[in-house]
């Protein structure tokens, strides 16, 4: 697989899971060889390397494989010590691994939410307003920049799709949610964020995720979830 120093991430490139790695990888200054991998037809080298879930991201550091993106921003971030993610004092590093495992749960209803119909639709709406309200809460009244403090920590980078995709996913399915007046804390994180050439300048081109979650969306509706 490569010498012990050599790190090479397996992506797909509209992933956010995919995305958090590269990001701590990049404020970490390393080195990576990036691979594409088509989900849909995958390889032979992603079932060999992650045979237990067979999904991206797979992060591979000279003879180690690890899979799922917030064990490997762990690893990163205790691999390569400078410029630390995690916060250093234990109950705010175990807060904010329970923010990350909170929402990290529930994206699955927040993206659907935005391409669903009917009762499902609702439920997922419903789902996504409580997320926000309990994100904003964490934000308000705090005089720092970003989840992290001061600058962007592990729970920025795994929350940072909110800046982007959720937008998208906005525009997809008709729907609005990060609202600017209901959650006036989080829109200005997000805004934040943006302004980061370490996102702005990573991200995935905004037309193409249009398209791919347009065509998405049409397959899901095509065979709807069974209630």
């Amino acid at each position: 697989m490569g010498d012990k120093d050599t790190v090479k991430v397996l992506g797909f490139w509209v992933s956010p899971f995919v995305h958090r790695v590269l990001w701590a990888l990049k404020i970490k200054g390393v080195d990576y060889e990036y691979i594409e991998e088509d989900i849909f037809n995958k390889s032979s080298t992603l079932k060999e390397l992650n045979p237990v879930h067979q999904k991206v991201p797979v992060l591979v550091h000279g003879q180690k494989v690890l899979a799922e993106s917030m064990v490997i921003l762990e690893y990163i971030d205790e691999t390569w010590k400078h410029c630390p993610l995690m916060p250093q004092d234990p109950y705010e590093r175990a807060l904010a691994r329970f923010w990350a495992k909170s929402v990290e749960e529930k994206l699955p209803e927040v993206s659907g939410a935005t391409w669903w119909r009917g009762k499902e639709k609702e439920r997922g709406l419903k789902q996504d307003i409580e997320i926000l309200e309990k994100l904003e809460e964490q934000l308000q009244g705090k005089s720092n920049l970003f989840f992290g403090g001061e600058s962007i920590g592990y729970l920025d980078i795994v929350l940072a799709w909110i800046s982007y995709m959720l937008p998208v996913w906005e525009e997809v399915g008709s729907v609005k949610i990060l609202d600017t007046c209901k959650f006036p804390a989080l829109t200005s994180w997000t805004g934040r964020l943006l302004e980061l050439p370490l996102i702005r300048d990573n991200l995935p081109p905004q037309d193409r995720m249009l398209e791919y979650f347009h065509n998405r969306r049409q397959e899901i509706l095509s065979n709807p979830p069974r209630t």
